[in-house]
């Protein structure tokens, strides 16, 4: 079982990896929903993480709100990803979308050839595609070798056991092609729970370890 912590700089990850957790998501600023931690903060966590063979994922979205990025905030992201990559990091998390509110391909294109031989995953920006939409999206990001998909699977907010029935259909329609990441409202406290009701190996949240 994959416990991936979503930590917001280094202080608590000593602990959560004493605690089970291994897989980090490193990010800044949770309060809206996670930006690209310092290159400081990127080097100690990779260092501390390393030597207790834990991956970490360094998230890469430039500010917070939506997921839909102009010119410059495009090239602070290539920019960031590069630096990631070059202190280490196993892997970014990073979404894009249209003002149409689709995968911005042009973008997605550009930031997954520069992050080659990385892990990627795709963050909830996925959860503001239409539900119908969504199938289509794994669908594209399948055939750009994206490994895996973070989603709360609805509305941020709403319990994820409410949520259940649409994850389970987009784990069903994934089969095994890319891993539906079950993430947001997923504790120690039910775990178990969500496990056992979606079949997954692995789960995401920033109590996942108490």
């Amino acid at each position: 079982m994959i416990k991936e912590f979503c930590a917001e700089n280094f202080t608590d990850i000593p602990k959560a990896i004493r605690n089970g957790a291994n897989r980090i998501e490193l990010c800044d600023n949770l309060a809206v929903g996670g930006t690209t931690p310092s290159t400081g903060v990127i080097e100690e966590v990779i260092a501390y993480a390393n030597e207790k063979s834990v991956p970490v994922m360094t998230i890469i979205r430039p500010r917070g709100g939506d997921f839909v990025y102009n010119d410059i905030e495009l090239k602070i992201m290539h920019t960031d990803l590069i630096e990631a990559k070059k202190i280490g990091t196993d892997g970014v998390v990073l979404g894009c979308l249209t003002k149409d509110n689709w995968l911005d391909e042009e973008a997605l294109e550009l930031l997954i050839e520069t992050a080659e031989g990385l892990q990627i995953t795709f963050h909830m920006a996925f959860d503001v595609l239409a539900k119908e939409q969504q199938f289509k999206a794994i669908d594209w990001l399948v055939a750009h070798d994206v490994q895996r998909i973070l989603t709360h699977g609805g509305p941020a907010g709403t319990p994820i056991e409410n949520n259940f029935e649409h994850l389970k259909q987009l784990i069903d329609y994934a089969a095994g092609r890319i891993t539906i990441l079950p993430g947001g409202g997923i504790s120690d406290q039910n775990l178990d729970a969500v496990v056992q009701a979606l079949g997954v190996n692995e789960v995401h949240g920033t109590k996942i370890v108490g």
